[in-house]
């Protein structure tokens, strides 16, 4: 049994440690807004925070996630209203919205660490994170209007 405290809950699961913790995510617990993308750590559809880092769950453990603070989309804000959730929607970032939740995550692990990114720092701390509608432009507007509401 494997312990987990995800979005501030803990959970007690019963699989193979070397199970990928997408798939406890997602079909054990039913935290569906984690999505499966290539299932090899190169998309971002995957990307949740643990320990606050952001990482790509397809490809880390449940071994590894046991005893370390999990954060999904689901947890990100507990009503969805997140800066980067509210910058989104302004900026109508979403079209097919396949990878957004990736997406967010990866943007709320930069704006933790560097709350007022550069375009530069933007685009360097996103590369991996593919978005198949090719909405870039809106996502790095999105980050910065969040980037702006964390700072003011």
């Amino acid at each position: 049994m494997a312990q987990l405290l995800i979005n501030g809950k803990t959970f007690m699961v019963d699989a193979d440690p070397a199970t990928p913790l997408l798939w406890v995510i997602r079909e054990r617990l039913q935290l569906t807004g984690t999505k499966f993308g290539c299932g090899m750590a190169q998309c971002g559809a995957c990307t949740i925070h643990l320990d606050g880092a952001a990482v790509r769950s397809c490809q880390t453990s449940l071994a590894q996630a046991a005893g370390k603070k999990i954060t999904t989309i689901e947890g990100l804000h507990p009503k969805g209203e997140h800066p980067l959730q509210k910058a989104w929607i302004a900026e109508q970032v979403p079209q097919c919205g396949y990878c957004q939740s990736g997406q967010i995550m990866q943007a709320a692990a930069l704006l933790a660490k560097n709350p007022n990114p550069t375009d530069e720092e933007i685009v360097a701390a996103m590369t991996g994170n593919i978005c198949r509608c090719a909405t870039y432009l809106r996502i790095k507007r999105a980050i910065k209007r969040a980037a702006r509401e964390v700072s003011s």
